[in-house]
This record gives C-alpha cells, structure tokens and sequence, in this order.
C-alpha cells in the first residue's frame, strides 16, 4: 500500500467524487439564494418607485443598477466560497470594485427615490457578505440589521413611500435580508466544514491501515529474522565442531525462510482482499481472455462466504487452469450447502496434455484450507480436471 496514493484513492473514489459534487451543486443553491433576495428587493424598489409622483426613468436606474450590483455581488460570493482556504481578514483590495458598485449603486437609487434605506442598503449587503471571522460576523450583521431597521423609520418620517405601501415592509426586509443572506453562508460553512472532515477521516483511516500494515509486518519479520539469525549464528559455532549439527541448524534456518516468505505472502493477501464476487468476475474474465468458453454459477449470499479463505483459493486455481489445462471449457461454481460453502472449477484437459501432478500450488491450497477446516477433492480424469472445495461458514455468519 503505497502512503502517497492511499489519500489520493480516497479523495477520487466514486463516493468522494460524487459528494464534491454535491458540495458545488450546494454551493449554487446558496449563491442562487443571495442573489434572489437581492434582486427581489431591487425589483421591490422598483415598483415603489413608480408608485410615487417620480421620473419615469427612476424605475429603470434602479433596475439596471441593481442587476449591475447583483453581477458585482457575484465576486463576493465566489470570493467567500474559498474562505477557509484564505487567511484572517478581509481582501480589502481585492474586494474594492463589487464594494465600490454597491456604494455607487446605493447612492444613485437612493438619491434618485430620496431614500436613506436605499442608498445605504446595497452596500450593507455587501459588507456582509465579506469574510468576517466568526465573532465579528455576527457584530456586523447585527449592527446592519439595526442600521437598516433605523433608515426605515427615517424614510417613513419623511413620507419617502406610497401611502398605501404597508409601513411594516421596509421594516421586515430590513431584518430578514441580512439574516437569510448570512444564514444561506452559515449552511455552505457547515456543509464545508462536514466535507473537510469527511476528507480528514478517510486521510487518517488510510494512515491507520498503513501503520497497522507496518506494525504487522515489522513484528512478522523482527520475530522471524531474530530466529534466522540466531539460527545461523549457532550453525556457524557448530560447524567446525559437528558437522551435522550445522547442517541441521541451516535446514531450521531455510525452514525458518519459508515460514517467513509464507507468513509475509499470508499477511499481503489479508490486505489485498476483494469480495468474493469479484474475485469470481476476474477469474471468469481471465479464463474467457485465454480463450475458455467459462460458465460460472454463482450463489445470490456469495458476499457471506469466508473470503479470506476462498479468494486465494480462487486465484491459485485459476492459474493452475492456464497453466496446466490446455483445455477449452471451464466451469466455475460457488454455491451454499448445509455445511457452508462449496466451489469448483472443472476444465476439460487437451488430449495428450503432460501430467505435472499436482504441483505445489494445489498444496498450498490444500494447506490453506485445512486450516480453515474444510476440505479439498481433486479429480483427475482422461479429458478432465476438476478441484472442489468446502468451508465451514464465516464466523460473522456462523453467530
């Protein structure tokens, strides 16, 4: 397992893919909602504007000026959705332009209506909107909500609406645009925030499993080369003395070899485990690519059999067929029986193909899953080879 590509493979996996997404779809549903409040509230003015004894082009500067400052707005939106990855603060020389056109905006609509709530309203949206820290974000969205709450009962001193305009409506928009604007990034934050974390765990899980790998390994080796050595060690102070003694101490220490090798080959097929179906789709597609005719019978509960036990199974049979069948059918079978599993895999055998026996693969079959307590039939016969194997259920499902 390699400790670059582990994060890498969690972050492009089907599921992380899919969530990122999902997290920019999110993101357009927020910076959607902003925007249809802001240009709800220029086409609110714009109507109220025509409903007062005003110029006839006033409704249109503050249409065309708020779509303008609705575009402005966009940069701060987009500027706030990297806001995490940024450091504390505001950009102000970055952010100066949209600043800039709300400030411009407001001044022009309100001057045109004679509202001090207009003029100051585009440019407290936009102020909050910047990327405030936590603490200082719920200040400025307070005093906003108060200062625009202010300007409409200035403006409704001053008779700047229609009579017949409710006069609680400057009001409610007062405060429900700078808290529906902040809680629309408040849910982006959290859904942001969720996100990080959902990378973190899948970063700090793909630690563990490689620090796990390294711990199993290092005491699997440490233990078997402290032996090896020892073994060699005694080897060389016996041979000059008793020859055969240090004979004997070299053979322990090949055999001490195997154990290794083995226990280092067991170790690597535990992590390197797949599910049995798919271990069954390789072998069939594998068999079909030699040129096989390959039908396969597969069990619907094939994800319960024991797949640590049947995988390397799979394989080893598998090669076995292309090694030694020369064949050009094959059958594939993994099915449940009442002492718990069974597969098999027949191949027809070509005429005159060479007997090799069974070879040390089918042995280590044989040892695997003895093992696990089960049992392996081998038929050979004229034109046909055949390996059956049984295994006591999973334990999981044996509870």
């Amino acid at each position: 397992m390699s400790s670059r590509t582990a994060p890498d493979a969690a972050r492009s996996s089907p599921a992380a893919l899919h969530l990122s997404r999902g997290i920019s779809a999110t993101w357009w549903y927020t910076a959607t909602a902003v925007l249809f409040i802001e240009v709800m509230l220029v086409g609110l003015w714009a109507v109220t504007s025509t409903a007062t004894d005003l110029s006839a082009a006033v409704p249109w500067v503050i249409g065309a000026g708020g779509l303008v400052w609705c575009a402005a707005t966009v940069l701060l939106l987009l500027d706030y959705r990297h806001r995490t990855d940024a450091g504390p603060g505001v950009p102000w020389r970055r952010l100066t332009v949209p600043l800039l056109v709300a400030a411009a905006f407001g001044a022009a609509a309100g001057a045109a209506v004679g509202s001090w709530q207009l003029a100051l309203m585009p440019l407290t949206q936009s102020i909050v909107l910047l990327n405030w820290q936590r603490g200082i974000r719920l200040r400025v969205v307070v005093a906003a909500t108060l200062l625009l709450v202010a300007l409409a009962f200035v403006d409704a001193s001053t008779g700047v609406l229609d009579p017949e305009t409710p006069w609680f409506l400057p009001l409610v928009y007062s405060v429900m645009l700078p808290a529906m604007s902040v809680s629309s990034l408040w849910f982006w934050d959290v859904l942001v925030a969720l996100d990080r974390a959902r990378a973190s765990e899948a970063r700090l899980a793909a630690t563990q499993e490689r620090l796990r790998v390294a711990t199993d390994v290092h005491d699997l080796q440490g233990h078997h080369l402290q032996v090896i050595a020892l073994q060699l060690e005694l080897a060389e102070r016996l041979l000059p003395r008793d020859p055969d003694a240090g004979l004997q101490q070299l053979h322990a220490a090949r055999l001490s070899v195997d154990e290794a090798r083995q226990g280092t080959r067991d170790l690597a097929t535990r992590f390197r485990s797949v599910p049995l179906s798919d271990e069954l789709a390789n072998a069939r597609d594998l068999l079909r690519a030699a040129g096989l005719e390959v039908e396969a019978v597969i069990d619907p509960d094939a994800a319960s059999a024991p797949a640590s036990d049947l995988g390397p199974v799979i394989r080893e049979t598998t090669t076995n067929v292309l090694r030694h069948g020369g064949g050009r059918r094959a059958r594939l079978a993994l099915l449940r029986t009442t002492e718990g599993w069974r597969y098999e895999i027949v191949n027809d055998v070509a005429p005159g193909a060479r007997d090799d026996g069974e070879g040390s693969g089918l042995e280590g079959v044989g040892r695997r899953i003895r093992e696990a307590h089960g049992g392996l039939e081998v038929h050979r016969g004229a034109d046909e080879f055949a390996v059956t194997v049984t295994v006591p259920p999973a334990e999981e499902e044996g509870r």
